[in-house]
């Protein structure tokens, strides 16, 4: 665990670091498996939006074995491939693997992208709807799972694309060595990477030791437990 931060209009975005990538998706689980239960516990229901990729499935495979609340645990996708429903590249494919299929989370808790829509934008105009149906109006969120692209592209977005700033929690996974120069420029708050327009003041980055090896001397490792 370190206290490396960078800033971004003040804030701070805190930074993780454990041995490999098996850690930081336990660690992300478990990150995710208390705010479940707090979010729960306060008002009722948790509501998480989840990101693609082979760390975060290995995650939700870990949260699936947890003893959460699943009949008040939904889940929104931050982003999807325009894929049919069957391609294996789908992320919704992942989630379900992951997921739906070890976790007792009534399936209708899942909502998915309707990317095979032919019309993509009443597709995302659609989908804003069923934000609001499930996390109110404005849609709130109580964690949103990101990650961090060699270009420091984050939910499909890639630099030079117009991109809004996310109020939410956010959780950060980030490993690999093709990584680690532009964690460098996350955590200094560099505007010209599309994650840096992420608010850092109640962001978790969550990132191995392969890609902290440029964060510098200051962050201490949190070995495997």
């Amino acid at each position: 665990m370190l206290g490396a931060a960078g800033e971004t209009g003040g804030r701070r975005v805190k930074i993780e670091v454990y041995l490999d990538d098996d850690v930081v998706a336990r660690k992300a689980a478990a990150v995710i498996a208390a705010a479940a239960r707090a979010a729960v516990t306060s008002r009722g229901r948790f509501i998480m939006a989840v990101s693609g990729g082979h760390t975060p499935w290995r995650m939700l495979r870990v949260l699936a074995s947890d003893e959460l609340p699943w009949q008040q645990v939904y889940v929104v996708q931050v982003d999807e491939r325009v894929a049919p429903a069957t391609d294996p590249d789908r992320n919704l494919a992942h989630l379900r693997a992951s997921l739906l299929d070890h976790a007792p989370l009534p399936p209708d808790h899942i909502h998915a992208m309707p990317v095979e829509a032919a019309d993509l934008d009443r597709a995302a105009e659609q989908y804003a709807l069923t934000l609001r149906d499930v996390a109110g109006s404005p849609p709130v969120l109580d964690l949103v799972h990101l990650g961090l692209g060699p270009d420091g592209h984050t939910a499909s977005l890639v630099p030079g694309d117009p991109v809004l700033d996310i109020t939410d929690a956010d959780l950060w996974l980030v490993t690999g060595s093709e990584k680690a120069a532009t964690l460098v420029r996350l955590r200094d708050g560099d505007r010209s990477i599309p994650a840096s327009r992420v608010h850092q003041d109640r962001s978790l980055v969550l990132a191995d030791r392969a890609a902290a090896e440029r964060l510098g001397s200051n962050e201490k490792l949190e070995a495997r437990k």
